[in-house]
């Protein structure tokens, strides 16, 4: 493959996510203009509509937002603990922001500094890009950041790809370092709402 289908193909999955997210966002606006986030009660009757899909929508939207990082994953915990509990948002929420971050991983592995530097544009990329290729304490930082709250770790997902590090060790790191962090989430914001 040369350079430049490698660029169109780039431009054309960019188009694609870019549509998706405008769908998603418009189907959303439309929701709300007709009522259905005024209350938690309206909330939980408009995702029931969806019924089994219901669960398999929100762990999309939260994959989503790793791969797309424009807003902060706790928020669909919070939706998550609302709609479905503690343990079914978990479960919901740990599910998407693993997959989410693993593909993050991925799209950063394959095409590179090139995508990362996009999403992290001038100064701030070369410093990160340079300190998480550079430090020897990286992976400890990588596990304290899916186990900590607030974290920026959807941008570490996609640093990590440019790494050396194995997709073996990122996914262990993901797989036993995120559950706990969601987990607090889900109990504390289920614990509010109810």
């Amino acid at each position: 493959m040369n350079i430049d289908d490698s660029s169109g193909k780039k431009k054309w999955i960019t188009a694609f996510l870019l549509l998706m997210c405008l769908a998603f966002c418009a189907a959303l606006f439309k929701a709300y203009l007709d009522g259905r986030f005024h209350s938690v009660e309206t909330l939980q009757r408009y995702i029931a509509g969806f019924g089994l899909l219901g669960p398999v929508i929100l762990t999309g939207i939260q994959a989503v937002q790793v791969v797309l990082p424009v807003l902060p994953g706790f928020l669909g915990c919070i939706v998550g603990a609302v709609l479905f509990g503690w343990m079914g948002g978990f479960w919901c929420n740990y599910i998407g922001i693993s997959a989410g971050s693993v593909i993050a991983f991925w799209l950063a592995r394959k095409y590179g500094k090139d995508l990362v530097s996009r999403i992290f544009p001038g100064k701030r990329y070369e410093k990160w890009a340079t300190w998480a290729a550079e430090s020897r304490f990286y992976t400890i930082v990588l596990f304290l950041g899916m186990v900590l709250p607030l974290f920026p770790d959807d941008f570490f997902c996609y640093f990590t790809g440019i790494t050396r590090m194995t997709a073996r060790k990122f996914t262990a790191i993901i797989i036993f370092g995120k559950p706990w962090c969601i987990l607090a989430y889900s109990l504390i914001f289920s614990t509010v709402v109810s």
